[in-house]
């Protein structure tokens, strides 16, 4: 059963990504792109874990991913609202 909600997860994350996929390709926004990483690499994750024991110790370095996509999403909104600011402050 688990297996079966982890999968369900992941195929959330991918689509979520696939929805901001979207939305880049109209506005080319790189906040969109950013996040579309981050949720297919959170999908990844959720893949990974499902197919890992639960049991296993050494199963630590798949949160790695999802810290790399946690920080994908941040600096996305950064660029979005802090270094957008700067550019146009410099034009």
């Amino acid at each position: 059963m688990y297996q079966f909600l982890a999968g369900t997860a992941a195929m959330g994350f991918f689509v979520a990504g696939l929805f901001f996929l979207k939305f880049w390709r109209k506005t080319n926004d790189r906040l969109f792109i950013s996040f579309t990483i981050a949720f297919w690499l959170m999908s990844f994750n959720q893949l990974a874990l499902a197919l890992l024991d639960r049991t296993d110790e050494a199963r630590t370095w798949v949160y790695v991913v999802r810290f790399f996509a946690f920080s994908i999403i941040i600096f996305g909104i950064l660029d979005k609202n802090i270094f957008s600011v700067f550019k146009k402050k410099s034009e």
